[in-house]
């Protein structure tokens, strides 16, 4: 039996436009009607763990060149058991969303563009084989270059092959990056022009991580398609206001010989 959707074909090459602009009143956005900005990243829960991170005046990682990454670069689904040390795991957090100035409360500059400015993204780790880290949940501070715990999951690997529908390389990645979108950050600025800029977002943040990788000895394959239920419940959001946009396992790989 035929599924029924409420997207058709016309709507889904509609969104793909720029259309939208055209009919979106900018004078009527919570930014031109006064509203604060929704915060550049979600508070902590009082009394959690921060875990702080190398940053770049510590961490060792060797230089990469540009040229290479760029030729190199490609969808990797196998990896080794090998650990992710934790400068590493540092060093592609901060090429996907660290933060290289802060312009203001409501803005900051980030190691990836973003429309308006706005950043709607956080980033959530499902780890598995980070060195210094227990295995579990946790979410990204850019801000503060730091990791907060989220929760504790057995089975881990088991859940994220449920969650990315059967795609079993999650489970075998050392670490699984799951970006989640606020949409009100954006919406902020451009109220329903917000989703397609939203999606062009991602795709900044998903190719700075395949070149990142490169630079490690890693590998990564971005994952669309997955349980949205089963994500956003593994990261206990409120998916009223935040749920789950992009996946990226994330592992060492088996070097070609020469």
């Amino acid at each position: 039996m035929k599924k029924t959707t409420t997207i058709t074909r016309e709507s889904g090459r509609y969104f793909l436009t720029d259309r939208i602009r055209e009919e979106v009143d900018f004078w009527a956005t919570p930014q031109s009607s006064g509203t604060d900005a929704p915060p550049v990243q979600k508070p902590v829960p009082s009394g959690s763990r921060i875990i702080k991170l190398p940053n770049r005046e510590t961490w060792s990682i060797p230089p990469c060149d540009l040229q290479t990454a760029i030729a190199n670069r490609q969808s990797r689904r196998r990896f080794t058991a090998e650990l992710l040390s934790l400068d590493e795991l540092a060093f592609l957090l901060w090429a996907t969303q660290g933060v290289r100035a802060e312009l203001h409360q409501a803005a900051v500059l980030r190691t990836v563009p973003s429309a308006g400015c706005r950043h709607p993204f956080e980033t959530y780790l499902a780890v598995m084989r980070v060195n210094g880290l227990e295995s579990g949940i946790y979410r990204y501070l850019p801000l503060e270059h730091s990791l907060v715990p989220v929760k504790e999951l057995e089975n881990l690997p088991a859940h994220l092959t449920a969650a990315t529908r059967g795609q079993g390389f999650a489970e075998q990645a050392a670490v699984t990056f799951i970006w989640t979108v606020v949409p009100a950050r954006t919406e902020w600025r451009y109220a329903e022009a917000s989703y397609k800029v939203i999606a062009l977002d991602a795709g900044h943040v998903c190719q700075n991580l395949y070149l990142a990788c490169e630079a490690i000895g890693a590998g990564t394959c971005a994952i669309a398609a997955y349980n949205q239920t089963l994500v956003d419940d593994l990261l206990g959001v409120d998916v009223n206001e935040e749920f789950s946009i992009y996946l990226a396992p994330v592992g060492k790989i088996i070097e070609k010989a020469d």
